[in-house]
């Protein structure tokens, strides 16, 4: 259930029920014809639909990440690393005063992953809590999906083109676009990069049919849902 169904006395009565939370996170930023919220849409629909049959709480998402590569296409949000672990320590610590001490962090953006050094970091501060950082794109089941679907997924092209992340005004191309030169792109300044990759795409085909999207979809929030559901540490007693 979304907190922004919540008043907070259903948060307070729910973290006496169940010690478990999601926290979904995502970016805003370039996706070449998709929305630009397509990190912060797929994290958040992902937590939802793995926390509903549940009834864990899902906190909203934070749409704003480490994008520092694409910040030559308007409409890119880049923090600082030390913004994006700030403000994440301070939601944890804000979520473990509200009693909950089982928190799922549902990542939607590679370029996140420093948030799960601090999840550890965390776990050794506070003692009384358990966290797990999920790339739920990126868990063992999805990733084997995506893989035996079609092994180009990537950033922006048929892999992240799901019904939910297209724009009405934005059809995709037809047909693929040719790979990039990963190892030049990730040594190369923000200006350079949007001229390797034009649209933003990291090649492949735009889009793949919506059957085999769904199928990659139903595992990705099966996967979420069996992070959700532990294992877990051993909370300390109050």
């Amino acid at each position: 259930m979304n907190v922004a169904d919540m008043n907070w006395r259903d948060v307070e009565a729910a973290a006496a029920k169940d010690p478990r939370c999601i926290l979904p996170i995502g970016s805003t930023e370039q996706h070449a014809q998709l929305s630009l919220c397509v990190d912060m849409i797929l994290a958040e629909k992902v937590a939802t639909d793995a926390a509903a049959p549940l009834g864990i709480p899902v906190f909203p998402v934070m749409p704003y990440g480490l994008a520092p590569y694409f910040n030559a296409y308007p409409g890119t949000i880049c923090l600082r690393v030390e913004t994006l672990m700030s403000v994440v320590r301070d939601i944890v610590a804000s979520l473990r005063r509200s009693g909950f001490r089982q928190i799922l962090i549902v990542n939607g953006h590679g370029g996140n992953n420093p948030v799960g050094a601090l999840a550890q970091e965390l776990l050794s501060e506070y003692g009384d809590i358990s966290i797990k950082f999920h790339n739920w794109w990126n868990a063992p089941q999805t990733w084997a999906k995506i893989q035996e679907t079609d092994p180009t997924g990537s950033h922006a092209n048929w892999m992240e083109n799901f019904p939910w992340t297209r724009l009405a005004h934005a059809a995709a191309p037809e047909g693929e676009k040719p790979g990039v030169d990963m190892v030049q792109m990730k040594v190369s300044p923000p200006a350079e990069v949007r001229n390797m990759l034009g649209d933003g795409s990291f090649g492949g085909r735009w889009q793949r049919p919506d059957d085999e999207m769904q199928a990659i979809w139903d595992i990705g929030v099966a996967e979420t849902r069996a992070a959700l559901e532990g294992p877990w540490a051993e909370l300390k007693n109050d």
